[in-house]
């Protein structure tokens, strides 16, 4: 919970430092000594968005401070997900801005993300302010009170999985029908482009190979002509390399018996021999194979045109390319020839997974359906008290279409009196009513979620007399069970039932105007509450009065 705030040049505060405590505590002041903007620095400190118009005029930089006692709640989860030192006892909270627009964030001095601040924010503190009670209005806020009262985070969390599969399915069910319907309008054109390529009768490494062979005859006589002087080169009968070799290598050996060094000399030229000779034969066998055949090479030709015809009409540059193009279209074919069993398959698995989802949703309705008559009961006896002796509260927990949210639509049907038939509370309730109602449900809901602190902003409006005392009584119940409950009031009854008690007061220097918050001793909560009672003119029996409202 919150044990100290500390507040420097932000708005209308020069330097605010004060200490805070545990149960029900109650804020008090003036209409526009500064009590929002007190609220508007703790919103800022927990996460809300700020720019430089936050600093107090004149300065450069702005400092919000919390400490937190964290020791009795379980959140050392947060802080190790999010890499931030642990300390229960002794946590802090601090954002700075700047002058120039900048805005820096730090859990226990370590920077962090806006986001990360402001989500242990929503896990410290809740501040209640009179426009949140517009959400008693909205269908989503009474589907959440149903679920935290309900305590079906575990049942949410497997409906939402099974939801989430059947939407995939559906998804890809879609996809697949229109996938269907595209590729059989687009059938003939597939199959015609099947077929051609088909036909064709590619091979990998044909076009290689071709345009190897395409080259080889349109040279042919170039060829041959270079081929038939190496031959003669190497094997003419008087004047050939490889018979001048041999005679050479005959003519060392024959010395080699009184001249070692022709020995090893014709020896090495035995291997250059062999190479020589085999060379020989090589370009005598290329000799006999180039030949010139008009057709043939026409026919070459005519093929590599066909594949370069192809190559551009489907825009690749390889014969691979046409062959991998060949193979998707026939999967295309063959998926268009299977499409219904798919398409059947896909359905069943739709009605299969939309069947579980059913099932989950089920179990969903069951708990919160538990939970409305729950709530229906404990909300009916926390209103009595508060000034509603007829009030009748029901809540309708109806079917809808499949959401991730459910299958349940929830509205509250709310009547304060026995002459009018139920309604939804947006219609009928007036706006000390829904305060009304909205403090009860926080008042149930601090029981089932475990807030450290909880601040309600004049949730008092509308209301006075012992219905405020009750309110009061309420908010002091929901601070006795490890929970800070603070409250901004105008009403003497509830300030008087504050365990603590707070002044803000707003004073004109000429420096300029600035608020400040200061704890009151018990002589100070007798006169304040004696003003809140009589006004400005603090009369004698407005002081026995606070006296008698404090003793209570």
């Amino acid at each position: 919970m919150l044990r100290q705030l500390h507040i420097r040049n932000f708005t209308l505060i020069d330097t605010l430092d004060i200490q805070l405590h545990p149960g029900f505590s109650v804020i008090t002041g003036e209409t526009g000594a500064g009590k929002s903007i007190i609220l508007g620095a703790i919103g800022i400190l927990l996460g809300q968005r700020a720019d430089s118009k936050a600093l107090k005029h004149g300065t450069d930089k702005c400092v919000i401070e919390a400490r937190f006692d964290l020791s009795r709640y379980d959140m050392e989860p947060f802080f190790t997900d999010n890499d931030i030192e642990y300390d229960p006892d002794d946590t802090i909270i601090r954002r700075e801005l700047t002058a120039a627009g900048k805005s820096r964030a730090f859990i226990n001095d370590t920077p962090v993300q806006l986001q990360t601040l402001k989500e242990l924010g929503e896990q410290l503190v809740d501040i209640h302010s009179q426009h949140k009670n517009l959400l008693l209005r909205q269908q989503d806020f009474q589907l959440s009170v149903l679920d935290i009262i309900a305590s079906d985070e575990a049942q949410k969390k497997v409906y939402k999985q099974a939801f989430a599969d059947y939407h995939e399915a559906c998804r890809q069910l879609e996809v697949l029908e229109s996938e269907i319907e595209q590729n059989r309008q687009n059938a003939d054109f597939l199959k015609f482009q099947h077929d051609e390529l088909a036909d064709a009768r590619l091979t990998e490494g044909e076009q290689e190979e071709l345009e190897q062979k395409s080259e080889t005859m349109t040279h042919a006589e170039d060829i041959k002509s270079a081929l038939y002087e190496a031959d003669n080169a190497l094997s003419g009968d008087e004047t050939g390399t490889v018979g001048q070799l041999r005679n050479a290598m005959n003519a060392l050996k024959g010395i080699g018996h009184v001249f070692p060094a022709a020995a090893e000399l014709a020896t090495r030229m035995d291997s250059v021999y062999i190479e020589m000779k085999d060379i020989a034969q090589e370009v005598n066998a290329n000799l006999d194979n180039i030949d010139f055949d008009p057709s043939e090479l026409d026919a070459v030709n005519a093929r590599l045109d066909r594949i370069y015809d192809l190559q551009k009409k489907y825009h690749t540059d390889s014969v691979a390319g046409l062959i991998a193009l060949q193979t998707e279209l026939q999967k295309k074919l063959s998926a268009i020839e299977n499409s219904d069993d798919a398409l059947d398959e896909l359905k069943a698995r739709c009605t299969q997974l939309k069947a579980h989802c059913q099932k989950q949703a089920d179990q969903l309705t069951k708990l919160r359906t538990k939970a409305a008559r729950q709530v229906e009961r404990e909300l009916q006896e926390r209103l009595i008290p508060l000034g509603m002796p007829n009030v009748r509260f029901a809540i309708a927990v109806e079917p809808t279409e499949l959401s991730i949210h459910g299958q349940d639509k929830v509205q509250f049907l709310f009547s304060a009196n026995t002459s009018t038939p139920l309604q939804p509370v947006s219609q009928v309730a007036s706006g000390g009513e829904v305060a009304r109602v909205m403090l009860a449900l926080k008042a149930m809901i601090s029981g089932a979620v475990k807030l450290p602190t909880i601040i309600f902003d004049e949730i008092d409006t509308g209301v006075s007399g012992r219905v405020a005392e009750q309110m009061a009584r309420m908010m002091q119940e929901m601070g006795l069970a490890d929970r800070q409950v603070i409250s901004i009031t105008h009403l003497p009854q509830i300030a008087a039932l504050g365990t603590s008690h707070y002044k803000v007061t707003k004073t004109d220097t000429p420096d300029g105007t600035t608020s400040t918050m200061k704890e009151l001793g018990a002589d100070e909560r007798i006169n304040e509450i004696a003003q809140m009672l009589s006004g400005s003119d603090v009369t004698a029996a407005a002081i026995a009065h606070a006296k008698e409202l404090l003793k209570h």
